[in-house]
């Protein structure tokens, strides 16, 4: 029995799991791989994603717009590359963001020869309740790293919804693994 079990776990978890990586382009000196499914965002899904003064170097998502891959810049600037303190600057920030936080995994590692900042986490935003009714929580996994320059930090972030987590974890974890800067 439980042979079955496990057999029918490996090919629920096959047909479900993501795309062949493909080498993208996101700018003249920014590459990554990227499931074959997330494609470019649309202008318009980019102006209602990311309301900001700046748009997002790159933005794609899956075709249920519910996996997500961005490189942002972001203004913050370590001049002297303090990776340690940044990273309590940035673990605030993300606790700030959402209504709950829990930090699955922390740390500064070396990609390519670059030192990264990187978070993994589980994320609620609290459902609001109007004329319409209550809508539920916003429950998402997020995997984020920074990385710091003189001036500028790069900012990678994928997302899915938390009840995805486990068919795109390792996914997000080979993207993020795949991110190369050219000097």
């Amino acid at each position: 029995m439980t042979n079955i079990l496990v057999s029918f776990l490996v090919a629920f978890l096959c047909v479900f799991t993501p795309d062949k990586l493909v080498k993208v382009k996101v700018n003249d000196s920014i590459t990554v791989s990227l499931p074959a499914e997330l494609k470019p965002m649309t202008p318009e899904d980019i102006a209602l994603r990311y309301p900001s003064v700046r748009a997002p170097l790159g933005a794609f998502t899956n075709p249920d717009r519910v996996v997500d891959f961005s490189v942002n810049i972001s203004a913050t600037q370590w001049p002297d590359m303090n990776h340690e303190m940044a990273a309590q600057f940035f673990k605030a920030s993300v606790f700030h963001m959402f209504d709950r936080t829990q930090m699955l995994e922390e740390g500064i590692h070396e990609i390519h020869g670059q030192k990264y900042i990187y978070f993994k986490f589980e994320s609620r935003v609290n459902g609001t309740k109007g004329i319409a009714g209550e809508q539920p929580p916003i429950l998402k996994y997020t995997y984020i790293q920074y990385l710091l320059g003189s001036e500028r930090t790069l900012v990678f972030t994928f997302t899915c919804p938390r009840e995805q987590k486990l068919e795109w974890q390792k996914v997000s974890e080979e993207v993020m693994k795949s991110i190369k800067i050219k000097a």
